[in-house]
């Protein structure tokens, strides 16, 4: 298990992706150990805030272990769904503590977060149709509404990384830091707000967000089926070989 759960402060909660050999991606223990988290964290009523963020200061998370065996799975994109808060309205305030590269599911795990903090070294972006596949873990359901239909659709149809200043330019996250100062910058966020009435804080966040994650949860369906679908596609396959042999793909 790569997942670990810590308290560093009063009312505050750390959640850590420790995959440090794979640039912290997730494997299927690491998706289970997610959803775990955010059950334990959601419920425990001492908490306030929680932050996330990756081992190291290469990478806070490259998304799913393309690796992996997820066979065992009955449904996977509702273990997705749990682990990255993809339709769910968590409700305590999420801070991302974005140490390093941030992309495919880090990303769309980013995405879940009300409030990001980024080094300066980082890169971020949503790969996913590089390799033959779609971002479906929020990406392709959220992006757009966060930062606007051009920025959104750039980043999505070529599959470039941008840097953390052209992230705070877009919007897309609050702050930019050296990397040995991320995870404190986060902490002190989450001390802010664990300073409020813990009360009013969840109710705003419920009333700047429900309507969003009803959207969310009636749409989820048929990305689910789409997803499903493109995983059976030869460029689906071609795109997996091209990862591992690290080359570029070749689609017909």
């Amino acid at each position: 298990m790569t997942i670990s759960i810590s308290r560093p402060e009063e009312f505050i909660g750390l959640i850590e992706i420790d995959n440090l050999a794979r640039r912290n991606a997730l494997g299927l223990a690491d998706f289970l150990g997610l959803a775990d988290a955010w059950r334990e964290l959601g419920a425990d009523t001492s908490i306030r805030c929680i932050v996330v963020t990756g081992a190291g200061d290469h990478a806070f998370c490259s998304g799913a272990d393309l690796g992996a065996d997820f066979s065992s799975v009955e449904d996977v994109d509702a273990l997705v769904d749990a682990a990255l808060l993809k339709t769910r309205l968590f409700p305590k305030p999420v801070i991302a503590a974005i140490n390093g590269h941030c992309v495919a599911g880090g990303f769309e795990l980013m995405l879940s977060a009300d409030l990001r903090v980024v080094s300066v070294s980082a890169k971020l972006g949503l790969p996913e149709v590089r390799w033959g596949i779609i971002p479906s873990g929020g990406g392709a359901m959220k992006l757009i509404e966060q930062i606007g239909h051009a920025r959104a659709m750039q980043l999505m149809l070529t599959a470039e990384l941008i840097s953390a200043g052209e992230a705070l330019d877009m919007g897309l996250v609050n702050r930019v830091e050296p990397a040995e100062r991320v995870l404190d910058a986060a902490l002190g966020l989450a001390r802010l707000i664990a300073s409020n009435s813990p009360r009013a804080v969840q109710s705003t966040k419920l009333s700047a967000l429900s309507l969003r994650a009803s959207q969310w949860q009636s749409r989820e369906p048929a990305e689910r089926e789409m997803a499903q679908t493109m995983r059976t596609t030869e460029d689906c396959k071609e795109g997996r070989r091209a990862f591992f042999e690290k080359r570029a793909p070749g689609y017909v």
